[in-house]
């Protein structure tokens, strides 16, 4: 049966852990990072996953347009972050974000949001599973800055989308995850 999952929080809480612990006994799965490197811990948690279940996970760092392009034949994905993957598609798609319209910031939206509706149906079509991470936007005020204000606006109701189509939402706090869906 297809599980989709959106795990959500603040920078730091352990999002990542917990999705790599989640899919530690799972071979072949792929952890798609569009952002740099994958980080020293997460690195490590999945080394030791792997050596002590005898699985092999496959890692692509840098995925900053059609993720699902990578997409092989894994039943596991694991896709960190929705909100990198979001920050790298504004960079795309416009110039100058503090001088965005709201057609631009309509057409961004659209644009991520139809990438990973991509992701969830293929995930549905071949009954695997998928873990996207992403950063909690709610908590926040709004910033002074409005490149960082826009930012802020696209990825919460991008967070919003995804979380309605995902089959289960986790929150993370303090090394804790939460279900609230």
């Amino acid at each position: 049966m297809s599980k989709t999952i959106l795990i959500t929080g603040g920078a730091a809480s352990g999002k990542s852990r917990w999705a790599v612990t989640n899919f530690a006994a799972c071979d072949y799965v792929l952890y798609l990072r569009s952002g740099g490197t994958v980080d020293e811990d997460t690195m490590h948690r999945i080394e030791y996953s792997n050596n002590k279940h005898g699985v092999e996970w496959d890692i692509v760092t840098g995925a900053t347009n059609d993720p699902k392009q990578y997409f092989t034949d894994h039943k596991f994905i694991i896709f960190d972050s929705l909100s990198s993957y979001t920050s790298s598609i504004i960079n795309e798609m416009c110039d100058d974000p503090a001088a965005m319209d709201e057609d631009t910031r309509r057409s961004i939206e659209k644009r991520v949001i139809s990438d990973i509706t991509e992701m969830y149906d293929h995930i549905q079509e071949i009954e695997g599973s998928m873990i996207i991470i992403t950063l909690e936007t709610g908590f926040s005020v709004t910033p002074e800055n409005r490149s960082q204000a826009i930012f802020r606006e696209i990825l919460g109701n991008v967070n919003q989308r995804i979380a309605n189509m995902s089959d289960e939402v986790y929150f993370s706090a303090s090394g804790i995850q939460f279900k609230i869906k």
